[in-house]
């Protein structure tokens, strides 16, 4: 069996973000999103790994290399268009050969991994397998509709008035029929080619068609309360460990990770939360559910719930929650007269100001 994993993608729903990086790389619980799916697909015991990039390609690939790090290995499909997960399959096809597959979508996590769902697969020998999950907003999703003895009797992707709230989960297994199923259907009223389309093309023709409905969290992260919410949940699992260096101020307390490097000075963290490697934190609060990645400097300032990228700075801020903060990000309050704020931000940006 291979894995296709699916890394393409504009990410519109994490602007301005990932106008400058891959949304699966954005890290949750100081760890990117991509390397939580890479490794269920590892520990269920996959190797042969597709994948899918699109026009963040370059970034996913000094990421990953050629996946020996994660003891996979990784062969890369590009995506010239992100024109549906069908299409995806149909750019993979040379690759997947006749083998059956489990796909991934990337910016994807789920409780427990996918060990099980694949030695069912294997057991059951069914064309296709799909995970459900019971969701608040399926207006969002690929919906599955059962028929009263629980089989699938209808999939419609993202529908308006949704007759259903099992979304279907960003884990997928497929034999080879669905190359079949991907190549006779047609493009949506989206212009894709809906991976919901070919497996209803495979209901239709008698082929068979297992589903099961998840019994732990899964997030699909593409929107920030979905990150922050996948955050949180990753941050309760961490158990408390100290590698950085605390001066005689500070303190933390509750399950804290303070990473290699980081310096804490008269500073207090509350857990769940992660410091990662190089950060420092001067005259700061940080609250339960945050993660501070690597080289970010926090003076002055009181944070929580939020996650924080890479090389970013803030001083001097009254108070953040609910926040996710890029890259290379400066965020203070400015001395100059008159006092205003002053603001610089992309496209698609959104800022609360009190």
């Amino acid at each position: 069996m291979k894995a296709l994993v699916l890394s393409g993608g504009a990410g519109t729903r994490l602007r301005p973000i990932t106008h400058t990086s891959a949304k699966q790389l954005v890290p949750v619980g100081n760890k990117p999103i991509l390397e939580f799916g890479l490794e269920a697909i590892r520990d269920a015991g996959i190797t042969d790994v597709g994948l899918v990039v699109g026009e963040t390609g370059e970034e996913i690939r000094a990421h990953v290399g050629d996946g020996s790090h994660f003891g996979l290995a990784v062969t890369y499909v590009h995506q010239p268009q992100p024109l549906g997960l069908a299409h995806a399959v149909l750019t993979a096809a040379d690759y997947l050969g006749d083998d059956d597959f489990v796909m991934y979508l990337g910016d994807n996590l789920i409780a427990g991994g996918i060990t099980a769902f694949v030695d069912q697969f294997r057991e059951r020998r069914p064309s296709a397998q799909i995970l459900l999950a019971r969701v608040r907003d399926p207006e969002r999703f690929g919906v599955a509709e059962l028929d009263a003895e629980g089989n699938v009797d209808r999939l419609v992707e993202k529908p308006p008035r949704p007759r259903s709230d099992l979304a279907l989960v960003g884990v997928y297994l497929f034999s080879h029929a669905v190359l079949e199923a991907a190549r006779s259907i047609e493009p949506s009223a989206r212009g894709e080619l809906e991976i919901t389309d070919a497996i209803q093309w495979l209901i239709d023709r008698g082929y068979k068609v297992h589903s099961q409905v998840i019994a732990g969290w899964w997030k699909d992260t593409g929107k920030l309360y979905d990150l922050l919410e996948a955050n949180r949940i990753v941050l309760d699992g961490y158990e408390a460990r100290v590698d950085g260096t605390l001066d005689a101020d500070s303190e933390v307390q509750g399950r804290v990770v303070v990473e290699e490097g980081a310096r804490l000075s008269n500073s207090f963290v509350r857990g769940p939360a992660i410091i990662g490697r190089g950060t420092r934190l001067v005259n700061t609060f940080v609250g339960p559910y945050t993660s501070i990645y690597h080289s970010c400097v926090v003076q002055d300032s009181e944070i929580e719930h939020s996650v924080v990228l890479e090389q970013s700075s803030i001083r001097d801020v009254r108070r953040l929650e609910d926040s996710l903060i890029g890259k290379q990000v400066e965020v203070g309050v400015s001395g100059r007269k008159p006092r205003a704020y002053r603001l610089m931000l992309g496209d698609h940006s959104r800022v609360g100001l009190i």
